[in-house]
């Protein structure tokens, strides 16, 4: 039998004849583990998590035209702007394009929208009834509808005054379309003062080429990828003036760090109580093993072969409990994912090595008191009985 075999042999051995005590270390060890890799999983994963739940309450940019772009922005403008946003970062982007038409008489602004983006960028959206999905329906806020006294499946006819020149003098013409109510559309903000048709249709109304006055974008990015992406687009697109909605970045921010805060100081005060717990069993073993100390140092044990002992078998529990708080941590974080932000994390392979590691760092800094008490055992006084 070789001399590492026979280590091990005689670590198991040791363990084994004090179930009660080291299920009690290695459980305190699985428990650590277990918080420091479904805390820290839930910690690298939370960005995520809360990029992907703020973009329930909006768009966090809007592109605008600059000054100098008469006539709004063309979509190639906003195609080429979109050239600085990741495939992986725009979750959407909708446009919107407002004239000036009237119902019955009465001046009223139609909004152009590409209506199923708009789902997508402003999932809040409460709407009764049923999104436009077909040429000449409309989608009405909810303070209109009552100005108008308008219902699900009623009509309407939007009329729009178009400008045209006949025979050297300007002349005004009226183009109208009727359209059906689909669905009213509440809000709790301007939008319920607005009427949303499609952009199709709206090219229709004003027989013209669509251009837009605001594109609002979806993008799951940190604040400070965000401010990069703006002053990139700011930079490459002179016709488009990019904007941030700060209410939405600077609490998204805010909310992050409080809570990336707080899953690291749970996760350190976890760790020590982890390591107060694997000191204190390590240090009744020591204290129940006085006289096999004594007697192996009698014998001429050193106390490097001691010490070699106990930091063994303190380590031994450590790696056992790393491996198995590694799986239990992702289902840990798993399961908080679904219930928090009901939605799965994703599995770091990484963290494996990485729990194992810190569960062998925490409990060998936790044996190293009580394996420099065993090292002090005086022999005489042990076999004494004092």
């Amino acid at each position: 039998m070789t001399r590492q075999a026979m280590y091990l042999r005689m670590i198991t051995a040791s363990l084994a004849r004090r179930k009660s005590r080291m299920l009690v270390a290695l459980l305190a060890v699985v428990v650590g583990a277990t918080v420091l890799s479904g805390l820290v999983t839930i910690y690298y994963d939370i960005p995520r998590q809360m990029g992907m739940e703020m973009r329930s309450y909006g768009a966090n940019m809007i592109l605008v035209p600059s000054d100098a772009t008469a006539g709004g922005m063309t979509q190639e403008n906003i195609d080429e702007a979109l050239e600085h946003v990741g495939d992986d970062e725009l979750v959407a982007v909708s446009t919107y394009h407002y004239e000036n038409c009237t119902i019955n008489a009465s001046p009223m602004v139609i909004a152009g929208a590409d209506l199923e983006a708009t789902r997508a960028t402003s999932p809040y959206w409460y709407v009764t009834g049923a999104w436009p999905s077909k040429p000449h329906e409309v989608l009405v806020g909810l303070e209109e509808a009552e100005f108008f006294s308008l219902e699900e499946g009623d009509k309407v006819t939007i009329t729009y005054t178009l400008e045209s020149s006949e025979d050297g003098r300007d002349a005004l013409k009226e183009n109208s379309i009727e359209f059906t109510v689909t669905g009213l559309l509440d809000t709790g903000g301007s939008e319920e003062g607005y009427f949303f048709i499609s952009n199709e249709d709206m090219a229709e109304l004003t027989k013209a080429k669509p251009t837009f006055n605001v594109a609002e974008l979806s993008v799951q990015a940190s604040a400070d990828r965000l401010s990069q992406i703006s002053d990139d687009i700011a930079r490459a697109v002179p016709s488009v003036t990019p904007q941030l909605v700060k209410r939405l970045t600077t609490s998204e921010a805010t909310v992050l760090t409080k809570l990336q805060a707080l899953v690291l100081l749970v996760t350190i005060v976890v760790l020590a109580l982890t390591m107060i717990c694997v000191a204190t069993t390590m240090t009744a073993v020591v204290t129940e093993r006085r006289k096999e100390i004594g007697l192996r140092k009698a014998l001429g044990a050193s106390d490097r072969s001691i010490t070699l002992e106990f930091m063994g078998e303190g380590l031994l529990q450590g790696g056992v409990g790393g491996l198995i708080g590694s799986g239990l941590g992702f289902a840990f974080a798993q399961l908080v994912s679904t219930t928090v932000f009901n939605s799965s994390i994703t599995f770091r392979p990484l963290l494996i090595p990485v729990t194992v590691l810190a569960a062998l760092l925490v409990t060998g800094l936790a044996c190293v008191a009580p394996v420099r008490n065993a090292t002090k055992v005086d022999p005489a006084l042990v076999l004494k009985g004092e």
